[in-house]
């Protein structure tokens, strides 16, 4: 299917948030993580994202040690009032050692990373703050808190958080109203569906999936080569070798689905998303990362894709079928 012929639809962050693009893209691999670096079809595909709808670009201040939000910082200059961009903090990380890192949510963290993302994006606000993790000290309300008073003073416009509790979002949207909460979602990873899902819907938050894809995996064949160089999946579970073996058995039965529909894998997993969330009631953005301009366009025409029950049916048991942790 081709991306030219489709109608982006809208979509709402939180109550009261502003109309994004029903997909958005993921900037991480843009400078670090996922094996080579190449900006300048990086910056085409940033254009051509826009192009297609895509108006909400997501990045964090860990990517690269701050370098993805320097990379970011003349694309948005050039299109400020037609992208909505989401970073988070979190992350201390050295940019002598990119290895060294740890967790930091204290509210003068909080403040001082702020500042630091503000000048790196060359923005004046930001418009989606997320927490990127918990520290596992700081109390959930302090760090909330610290975000709340950075609307309050201007510098960001809408709060998210990312991979927390259903107990957490509650808890943090009680101190301030959370927009967007980032959580892994995918064909392969549905944990969030039995607590998480119900309490955003409740609240009104919307769901950021990020890695729809499977970090890759789910586009299929595709994804069929040896990892290499830095390429940071090298060391998670589902990615080892007999892991992969078994799971990649799955994404072929994926393929096999899709081929009969038309479609790619890719595409089908992220139809798969669509449908599941709109099946939950859930207000759904994803953001599959990607740096070709080719992927892109694979990925946003999935918007237009629909999935019968029948497919639904035969995609439903894979998750529990899948091979190592996500992470």
């Amino acid at each position: 299917m081709t991306s030219e012929i489709i109608t982006m639809p809208q979509v709402q962050l939180g109550r009261g948030g502003p109309m994004v693009g029903a997909q958005g893209l993921g900037c991480m691999g843009m400078s670090e993580f996922y094996g080579e670096i190449d900006e300048t079809e990086s910056r085409a595909t940033l254009e051509r994202a826009l192009e297609l709808g895509v108006t909400m670009f997501d990045t964090a201040d860990m990517y690269g040690v701050g370098a993805n939000e320097e990379f970011l910082a003349p694309f948005l200059a050039a299109h400020r009032d037609e992208v909505i961009i989401g970073t988070k903090f979190g992350y201390a990380r050295s940019p002598e050692n990119p290895n060294d890192w740890s967790l930091d949510t204290r509210p003068e963290f909080i403040r001082a990373a702020v500042d630091r993302s503000l000048k790196r994006l060359g923005v004046d606000v930001i418009d989606l703050y997320y927490m990127h993790r918990r520290d596992g000290v700081t109390p959930l309300e302090e760090s909330v808190g610290a975000m709340a008073d950075l609307v309050t003073s201007g510098k960001v416009k809408w709060l998210g958080l990312s991979a927390v509790s259903a107990e957490e979002l509650r808890t943090a949207h009680a101190i301030h109203p959370i927009a967007a909460l980032q959580s892994e979602w995918s064909i392969f990873t549905r944990d969030i569906e039995t607590e998480i899902v119900p309490v955003a819907v409740e609240l009104g938050v919307t769901i950021v999936p990020y890695s729809p894809l499977g970090r890759g995996m789910l586009t299929g064949q595709a994804f069929a080569g040896a990892l290499t160089g830095d390429d940071a999946r090298q060391n998670f579970p589902r990615f080892s070798p007999e892991n992969r073996e078994a799971n990649m058995r799955l994404v072929a039965k994926i393929e096999e689905i899709a081929s009969t529909k038309g479609v790619t894998s890719a595409q089908l997993a992220l139809a798969w998303l669509y449908a599941q969330s709109s099946r939950l009631g859930a207000k759904t953005v994803p953001i599959p990362g990607t740096r070709k301009r080719a992927r892109l366009a694979e990925n946003v025409t999935a918007v237009s894709i629909n999935l019968g029950a029948d497919e639904m049916n035969m995609l439903e048991p894979l998750a529990a079928a899948v091979h190592g942790i996500a992470v």
